[in-house]
């Protein structure tokens, strides 16, 4: 073809003008998949469908010995590489990755990439920390996880814990340096001088929001922000398992952080932090978006009603007192034995658990009714309250202490608080029913508000029930979150509690301690009757009799009288 011809001229322009937007085009396309970092500060990052992310940090200096990219998400997983294409042993993925790059002696830029494993988008935040060479660092004595050098800290979760692992740390070193080793020496001068720090931040109760998890992210990201914002857990030395278990909290966000410490040099780094609401955002059934299920706001909205009743005017009403405190007992010991021994679904479970909880209740009545005798239903109520009582012992910091990790001590204490309470009581039956009544019966108001919206308060007694279903949960922390809710539903216990009992002692105080039982009452009134012959109801013929007569008489036919006229005067 002939592009000296003028007719061709215009052809040859506009191939040229393709070519140089084809060229614009993907240079524009190279920079939206590129990301450039500044140390330190926080940078929000969308993966693109079926697209790669590069991060890029430059202008690194010269005393910074390593570099760690954190990046996180609301719930979807990210892979992040060393590489364009991942490799095992070069990548991570989750919710919550990050990647540890050292430096070589000349090297001031550094280089990542990002994608999603299915090839979806997504979108999160990412930040880039320097560490000089006299900073431990994290996860570079890792011989459990794929990465060389891994600072991630993993997690799961079931319904009743949250496990946290991660890799020993080891000392700092300079750039263009070899590692010190891991396991050959034990001395002062190796990593076996490091000393670890776990903290957990609470997100806001019911907020399962991705503002709320970004913004929380970033007052933990890093050393101080972790130091100034986060509750510290446990501290433990480079001899202890890096291992922890939680109570898991459905609902609650809760971001876990991990400090390691180097007391000789007094410096420190932080792993990458991680976050879980102990719930998942992908499932249609027990999702976080659907935690509470209909039964169970069924079944507590019932407990909450019967627990206000209770809580005002349990002790005038006696037998529905009974009723209410033997559904409890026998509803609790019931559902404990049937979801240890069966597989059974939760709501199958509920239900038989209710109809057990109804015999249980109709039993303490009817043994009452029966034999009359009221220390032993106030012992059983005083176990209730006992049960209550030791249960807020141990959801306070004292759960947590390690001699309480051991089940023999735990159940040992448990059962002393539990059983001294009803003990106490026994010298003032009426008061200790009456606070009973107050306390228990308010509890189950709180018990019900929680079944709408989160409380932390429901794990008083959760805490307990996880510990007798499960036998590793003893290791678990048990540390909660109290809010403003929480604090809410606190002024709420007391104020019904309070209200309950100064009412009911205030209207019983001219009444007998207790009722008479029904069936005992008939019998003394029968032994009256016996006895007393000036009664009219002495000389009555039995019921037996009567009825029998009855009968007779309505067999009986009657017959003609004679003469049916009227006599005439």
């Amino acid at each position: 073809m002939d592009w000296t011809d003028p007719g061709k001229m215009p052809l040859k322009r506009e191939c040229l003008v393709l070519l140089v937007l084809s060229w614009v085009s993907s240079l524009r396309a190279q920079d939206e998949n590129r990301v450039m970092f500044s140390l330190g500060t926080f940078q929000n990052v969308s993966v693109p469908v079926n697209g790669t992310v590069q991060a890029v940090v430059s202008r690194i200096p010269a005393d910074v010995s390593f570099l760690t990219l954190q990046f996180h998400t609301h719930h979807r997983n990210v892979t992040l590489s060393y590489t364009p294409i991942p490799l095992y042993g070069f990548s991570v993925t989750a919710a919550d990755a990050g990647l540890l790059s050292t430096l070589t002696l000349s090297q001031t830029t550094v280089s990542w990439f990002l994608k999603t494993p299915d090839g979806s988008s997504a979108a999160g935040v990412g930040v880039i920390l320097p560490y000089t060479s006299a900073d431990p660092v994290p996860g570079a004595c890792n011989q459990e996880f794929p990465l060389e050098i891994d600072p991630n800290i993993y997690l799961q979760y079931n319904l009743f814990e949250t496990t946290i692992t991660f890799a020993p740390a080891n000392i700092g070193y300079g750039r263009g340096e070899s590692p010190p080793a891991c396991d050959v020496d034990m001395g002062s001068s190796t990593r076996w001088r490091l000393v670890y720090e776990l903290y957990q931040y609470f997100l806001p109760e019911g907020d399962l929001s991705e503002q709320s998890l970004i913004s929380s992210l970033e007052r933990a990201a890093n050393v101080k922000n972790v130091q100034d914002n986060s509750r510290k857990v446990v501290s433990l030395s480079s001899h202890d398992r890096t291992q922890f278990f939680f109570s898991s909290l459905p609902g609650q966000g809760v971001i876990f952080s991990v400090i390691v410490r180097d007391p000789v040099l007094n410096t420190s780094a932080s792993y990458i932090p991680v976050h879980t609401y102990a719930c998942s955002f992908n499932s249609t059934l027990d999702g976080c978006s659907d935690l509470g299920r209909v039964s169970s706001k069924v079944f507590f909205t019932v407990i909450g009603l019967a627990g206000l009743l209770v809580c005002f005017v349990g002790h005038r009403f006696f037998k529905c007192e009974l009723f209410c405190m033997g559904f409890c007992f026998m509803a609790f010991i019931f559902f404990v034995l049937i979801t240890r021994t069966t597989a059974l679904e939760y709501d199958i479970r509920l239900a038989l658990t209710a109809l057990m909880g109804v015999v249980g209740g109709v039993a303490m009545v009817m043994s009452w009714w029966r034999f009359g005798s009221v220390m032993v239903c106030v012992l059983v109520v005083g176990l209730i309250l006992g049960f209550l009582i030791s249960s807020i012992a141990f959801f306070t910091p004292l759960g947590d202490l390690p001699i309480f990790h051991n089940d023999v001590v735990f159940w040992v204490v448990f059962a002393c608080i539990m059983v001294f309470v009803p003990l106490f009581f026994i010298r003032w039956p009426r008061e200790g029913n009456i606070f009973t009544c107050g306390v228990v019966g308010a509890y189950a108001v709180v018990l019900a508000v929680n079944a709408y919206t989160y409380t932390s308060l429901s794990y008083i007694t959760l805490d307990v029930l996880k510990r007798l279903l499960n036998h590793n949960f003893s290791r678990a922390f048990i540390s909660v979150p109290l809010q403003d809710i929480d604090f809410i539903m606190i002024t709420v216990w007391v104020v019904l509690g309070v209200s309950g009992i100064v009412m009911q002692l205030y209207r019983e105080k001219s009444r007998p301690f207790f009722p008479p039982s029904p069936y005992v009452m008939w019998k003394q009134e029968r032994e009256r009757r016996k006895t007393n012959v000036l009664d009219p109801s002495h000389h009555k013929p039995s019921l037996s009799a009567r009825i029998l007569g009855r009968i007779h008489q309505l067999a009986q036919c009657t017959e003609p009288a004679g003469e049916t006229t009227p006599l005439l005067l």
